[in-house]
């Protein structure tokens, strides 16, 4: 058998084959171009055991590439893998090799590979999730011009209303008045291409009953449940609630020996996305779930607010891995017995 690793970057891929004695069969620097990469490899593709490829923020194109012309792709999760610290030399070549190197013993960390139509519209909800951010800081950037024109500063909701017309008619100079016409304008636009976004997520989710499911939850309306659903994927590829739970980043990371702690884990290991959505709904839910409030009370009275706000969460987080596996609407009584 021969085993390949690409080692890619944002406008080249070291592409190595090596075999079962892990000589480099074939290896060479070679363009991101499809028909180049896969030129490359294709005389060996009946004895390929797999094609590994680097999860790094352009993977999509050559991963669909090389799966649509037959060859079986394994996406590595980079965050999980680890060399050797003593390594004198490391390069473009030795990753490429350690890759498939893993994937010859057996000990690749993988990750999901998810439908291009999935990753389509997950990536819509990202987008989205950018937009707002950038609208906050316009938000947050009217606000403060106010505050310190005129000692008080108005809410983000009246920031969302102004117009030129309004901006016109506040006791500012007209230098000022015209930095705060320029974050209204952007502002307005930026709501805009947010609705349009809202309106077409919606659209798709509507369709699945797991939607329905999730805005059961205490704490989870529209947007997150469109997150959740979408960051998740196939509730299928986690084997427990354990398993889903850290990938949402709702549960500690540790090194302890001999009972005692020797620093924090990969803490960044698992999904921001899904993570900031059930911190987001634990707030939610404790402010207006008469339970979850309870829970949120006993959890803060033994330690402190953050982390009785992730606990929280992390109840959430395994009440909806139980929901999505089941199909079941969200039981209260199971979530916080």
């Amino acid at each position: 058998m021969k085993y390949c690793g690409i080692d890619l970057h944002s406008n080249n891929s070291v592409v190595s084959v090596l075999d079962e004695q892990d000589h480099v069969v074939a290896e060479k620097r070679l363009p991101n171009d499809l028909e180049k990469i896969i030129g490359l490899v294709k005389p060996w593709q009946s004895e390929l055991a797999g094609v590994v490829v680097e999860s790094t923020f352009n993977w999509y194109w050559l991963v669909d590439g090389l799966k649509d012309a037959g060859f079986t792709v394994h996406l590595a999760h980079t965050t999980a893998i680890k060399k050797y610290d003593g390594l004198k030399h490391s390069g473009d070549e030795a990753d490429a090799r350690y890759l498939a190197h893993l994937l010859r013993l057996g000990i690749l960390p993988t990750g999901t590979i998810l439908e291009p139509e999935h990753r389509a519209v997950r990536d819509l909800a990202r987008k989205r999730m950018q937009l707002v951010r950038s609208r906050t800081a316009h938000i947050l950037a009217v606000e403060n011009i106010t505050a310190r024109q005129n000692g008080s500063r108005i809410t983000s909701n009246q920031v969302k209303q102004l117009t030129a017309e309004s901006v016109d008619a506040m006791p500012l100079a007209g230098d000022v008045a015209l930095a705060v016409k320029t974050n209204v304008a952007v502002i307005t636009t930026l709501s805009e291409q947010i609705d349009l976004l809202e309106k077409r997520l919606l659209a798709d989710m509507k369709a699945r009953s797991d939607y329905t499911l999730l805005t059961s939850v205490p704490g989870i309306g529209k947007v997150l449940a469109t997150t959740i659903l979408l960051e998740t994927g196939p509730i299928d590829r986690f084997k427990a609630a354990g398993n889903f739970a850290s990938y949402a980043r709702c549960v500690d990371s540790a090194h302890t020996s001999n009972g005692k702690k020797k620093g924090a884990g990969n803490t960044k290991n698992g999904n921001k996305y899904l993570a900031w959505a059930f911190v987001e709904a634990a707030v939610y839910a404790m402010r207006f779930n008469a339970e979850a409030k309870r829970f949120y009370d006993r959890k803060k009275a033994k330690t402190n607010n953050v982390v009785a706000i992730k606990a929280l969460a992390h109840k959430l987080a395994r009440a909806c891995y139980h929901m999505l596996k089941e199909g079941r609407p969200f039981d209260v009584t199971r979530c916080f017995a």
